[in-house]
Formats: structure tokens, C-alpha cells, sequence
């Protein structure tokens, strides 16, 4: 899984959509079946509390389709690809005239002490996702800086299933939604919400924010998004 695309949907201003669970399945039945895909999670909003971020409007919708290859992604993409389903009319009904983003990615994976999830006895997982839109000072500093400290640091929130952090590739794509190129982004998954708010409460978060302090300079700010995560196996 060393790709994946990312759309995300915020609601407008003064918005207050919220996507049907009807048109969540929808999206999952077309994913699920498309050529090269090597996993995929959909993602809802949550709600969570951190010792340091304050609490942002969640997108309400989101969804991260892994391959193992640029070309099996861009070929899902592509004018006749299978993914320009999830643009028919149709689809995703229930948000229409939300605003949609979308980016393709570089994906890297790091390791947990345990990364074993128990769905049936949990429910569905939490992630928390987050989004460096960037620019950085220097790309590469900010990049090499960050892969060898940050992961490492998270590695020890209790209850982590998983790390990753991705990084932006030129890419090819036909869906009509607009097109983003942030930095960075990256996922912690937790077996809960209620899991991921005792991470974030814990002598770890303390931790992660010194290390934060280390970082090489970047503009732009950063985005911490609690996010139900449907898994998806194609």
C-alpha cells in the first residue's frame, strides 16, 4: 500500500450537511470493487480533546483508497476509470454542495508494538488524521527532520494501531473536484474514540509536543481531524 488518493468534503460556510449512511455504503460498493486497489478506509467525523489543539470542524466525509503502484491509482483515475463513479450524480447525494478536495500521495508506513484490531469487539477504529498544507522552509530538512523523530515519538501513545505519513506526488486524475498539494498529511489509529482521547491525554501527547518544537520551519499551520474509519478489503 505505497499510494493512496485522499478526497476529503467540508461543509460550506454555514453549512450543516451531514453524509447518509446510505451514501456511505454507495461509495464503499463502488470502491471496493475497483482494479488495483490494495485497501481503502472511509472516514466520518468524531469528536475527541487534546491537551493542545483546539477543537476544529471535522471534514464529513473523507475517504483514502491504497494501491501499490502510481499507475493503478491513475488508471482507477483516469477519463473511463472505475472511480468516476463516485462522481455521478447520484452519489454521495446527501452532501451535495460540499466543498471537496482531493490529492494523491506517497504513503509510508512505520511500526506499532501492537497493531492488531479487534472490530468486532470495538467497533469500527479511530484515526486521526492530520494535514500539513505547508510550504516548508526546505522541503527535504522538513521531510528527513520528521520521519526520523515524529513517528518514533508516536510510536509510544498507548493503544496505537498505526502510523502514516504521507507525502505529495505528481500525479494524473480526472475526478472533478479541486485538486490540493499539501506537504504533508499524516494517520495515528486507535481501536476508539474513546482510545484515541486517552492517547491524546497521555504523557505521549506531552512528548509529541516537545518534539513539535524541534520541527525545521514551516508555514501554513497544521489540521487534527478525529475521524471514524470504515476498512474496506477489496
Amino acid at each position: 500500500m505505497r499510494f493512496a488518493y485522499l478526497a476529503f468534503f467540508e461543509n460550506p460556510e454555514g453549512g450543516q450537511l451531514a453524509v447518509s449512511a446510505a451514501d456511505v455504503e454507495t461509495v464503499s460498493e463502488i470502491i471496493k470493487l475497483t482494479p488495483g486497489l490494495t485497501g481503502a478506509n472511509l472516514y466520518t467525523p468524531e469528536t475527541t480533546q487534546d491537551l493542545y489543539n483546539p477543537t476544529e470542524e471535522a471534514p464529513i466525509f473523507g475517504m483514502q483508497l491504497y494501491f501499490d503502484e502510481l499507475s493503478a491509482l491513475e488508471d482507477a483515475m483516469a477519463p473511463a476509470g472505475h472511480l468516476r463513479q463516485l462522481a455521478a450524480s447520484g452519489v454521495l447525494s446527501s452532501i451535495r454542495g460540499a466543498k471537496a478536495t482531493q490529492q494523491a500521495m506517497y504513503v509510508r508506513h512505520f511500526p506499532v508494538d501492537d497493531a492488531a484490531l479487534d472490530i468486532a469487539a470495538n467497533g469500527n477504529p479511530c484515526s486521526y488524521v492530520v494535514h500539513y498544507a505547508g510550504p516548508a522552509q526546505d522541503l527535504n530538512v522538513w521531510m528527513h527532520h520528521y520521519v526520523t523523530h515524529h513517528p518514533q515519538v508516536m510510536r509510544t501513545f498507548p493503544g496505537i494501531r498505526g502510523i502514516e505519513v504521507l507525502s505529495r506526488v505528481d500525479w494524473t486524475g480526472f475526478l472533478p473536484w479541486e485538486r490540493v498539494n499539501h506537504m504533508q498529511r499524516n494517520r495515528v489509529m486507535f481501536d476508539s474514540q474513546a482510545a484515541l482521547t486517552a492517547a491524546l491525554q497521555s504523557p505521549a501527547r506531552i512528548a509529541m509536543r516537545e518534539d513539535f518544537k524541534t520541527f525545521p520551519p514551516f508555514e501554513g499551520g497544521n489540521s487534527h481531524f478525529p475521524m471514524e474509519t470504515h476498512i474496506i478489503r477489496p
